[in-house]
């Protein structure tokens, strides 16, 4: 099958949807399909050889952070000439209410499209007030994909329609086995963070707020922070009797953000809001590393209510310290997390994920409509 792929955000910045299509395509590829994503990017050379350049996007904000989308009339034509040169079965398009690349194809393209919605944003002046503009284009869409419960239910109060849950994927083998990083081997008494350090969402504030009573609980506590952001700043804000307590070691590769996993005793996920699922909740699970989150309704779903991993009360650093000082305390618990999180992160593997999405594209390429596909996959 020849699939067409438009991812929104740009390429070589990281992210979770960048990251969902690429892990996409490769599964696909691997699978013995035929793959084209088209992709803002800022540095073509980055880009894989089953990719092709869309432009150079802008940054906006969107959804409590900053995005980096394009549209105009460069990128229309480099749009309009993929479509026409690679004449795909099947065209699938993410985060197709973005000013981005998977407008632009809803826009361009006929023939069977899957548009998959990755944002949960239930309060978003900016879809609801784009409803009308976006319905011609929504309405080219045969089968509409959600990757979380938080997802379908944007797509439901402001889109007026309803969506196939798949959730996203991860790669189990690319984090089962990692080696910790030097000075960690083996993980003592250390909690590992991941993600934007200067996203207010992400929630390391609240970590670090954490930290001065989970010192005291745990003397020989250290906190490994990973992700894009100002260091510097960073440890500005830190009381100087725990700044060698934190490594802030900025934004890691893919290799060693399993590394990263593999270097601590507790994967911590303090957000505060706005995240539509938690791949990097199964991205821990799969290292082995127990998790602790807090109880956001996405992060509730992935961790099993709690079962798969600990949760708090969302922006409480008090309770976080205990939760943190109970866990590094007790091997046995720990050990327990870790077996329930490989056993549920097996059924995220891509290989399973893309089963769901296959059959999703063989029923649109067979004609079926929106929502009979939906009530057939939901069944």
């Amino acid at each position: 099958m020849r699939v067409g792929l438009a991812c929104p955000y740009t390429w070589d910045v990281p992210g979770g949807v960048q990251v969902h299509v690429r892990d996409l395509a490769e599964t696909l590829i691997a699978a013995g399909h035929e793959v084209s994503v088209i992709t803002p990017v800022d540095d073509a050379d980055a880009l894989p050889p089953y990719a092709v350049d869309a432009g150079r996007a802008l940054p906006v904000p969107y959804n409590g952070s900053v995005s980096r989308v394009l549209m105009g009339p460069v990128s229309a034509t480099r749009v309009r000439r993929w479509l026409r040169e690679y004449d795909f079965d099947v065209l699938h398009v993410h985060e197709p209410t973005a000013p981005s690349v998977g407008l632009l194809a809803c826009m361009l393209a006929d023939g069977p499209i899957v548009g998959t919605f990755h944002t949960a944003n239930p309060r978003s002046k900016i879809l609801t007030a784009a409803q009308g503009a976006l319905q011609p284009s929504l309405e080219k869409l045969r089968a509409r994909i959600a990757v979380s419960e938080a997802a379908r239910r944007t797509i439901v109060e402001h889109l007026g329609t309803s969506a196939v849950l798949i959730p996203n994927g991860v790669r189990v083998a690319a984090f089962a086995g990692a080696r910790p990083l030097p000075g960690y081997e083996p993980p003592r008494h250390t909690v590992c963070f991941l993600g934007r350090i200067d996203e207010p969402r992400k929630g390391l504030d609240v970590l670090l707020a954490a930290l001065p009573e989970l010192a005291r609980r745990v003397p020989g506590v250290r906190l490994l922070v990973a992700g894009p952001g100002d260091v510097a700043a960073v440890r500005s804000r830190l009381d100087p009797p725990l700044r060698d307590r934190v490594d802030l070691v900025g934004l890691v590769s893919g290799e060693d953000k399993a590394r990263v996993f593999a270097s601590a005793d507790v994967y911590c996920a303090p957000n505060t809001g706005q995240e539509s699922f938690g791949i990097v909740l199964l991205e821990a699970m799969a290292a082995g590393t127990p998790v602790m989150a807090s109880n956001l309704d996405a992060f509730r779903r992935v961790l099993d209510d709690g079962h798969a991993g600990r949760l708090f009360d969302v922006g409480e650093p008090a309770q976080l310290a205990a939760g943190l000082a109970d866990l590094l305390g007790d091997d046995g618990a720990r050990a327990a997390l870790a077996r329930r999180g490989r056993d549920l992160v097996a059924g995220y593997d891509w290989p399973v994920i893309v089963e769901s999405i296959v059959d999703i594209y063989r029923m649109v390429t067979a004609g079926a409509d929106p929502v009979s596909l939906a009530s057939a996959v939901d069944a």
